[in-house]
């Protein structure tokens, strides 16, 4: 884990609602994970109160080609990675699974550019959501009540 995966995992629990594993292993198949159908996520955040889970992914990348390869794949897969988080994870269907990055300021548009595709396509409830994309400039302490982060501070910051 690099230092700013541990700086995004306190401000997620700073939310007392959230719970965050760290390096969680996503898994398509049952047997021994296969190249492009598993997938280390960097901190899952399931929050009881809004009955979601978070795949939660940290760069700093200039390119952000890792990340956006990332999201691509879990949306190619995505009804499979659900499937797969309700087997091995015990995730209720019936909730919400949300990705979301957590990246520079300055690489914004380096993503959204990459992950075009993802916002033009027609959404229906089977498709990943478009990633929420927070500023790791934000998730720092000082910027924040560690004791008590509120909801509105898990809104997309665009």
């Amino acid at each position: 884990m690099d230092y700013f995966q541990g700086v995004v995992t306190e401000y997620l629990v700073a939310d007392r609602a959230a719970f965050v594993n760290s390096e969680l292993l996503i898994q398509l198949d049952l047997d021994e994970p296969k190249k492009g159908r598993h997938w280390y996520c960097d901190a899952a955040a399931v929050n009881v109160r809004e009955q979601s889970l978070y795949l939660c992914e940290v760069t700093y990348s200039k390119s952000m080609s890792g990340l956006s390869k990332r999201l691509l794949a879990w949306d190619a897969n995505w009804k499979d990675l659900r499937s797969s988080l309700a087997r091995d994870c015990g995730i209720p269907e019936s909730w919400k699974v949300q990705p979301w990055a957590f990246i520079p300021r300055e690489y914004d548009g380096a993503l959204r550019s990459r992950i075009e595709s993802l916002a033009l396509n027609t959404r229906d409830a089977d498709d990943m959501p478009y990633p929420l994309i927070t500023y790791l400039e934000n998730v720092v302490p000082w910027n924040y009540v560690t004791w008590d982060r509120k909801v509105s501070a898990l809104e997309d910051e665009d």
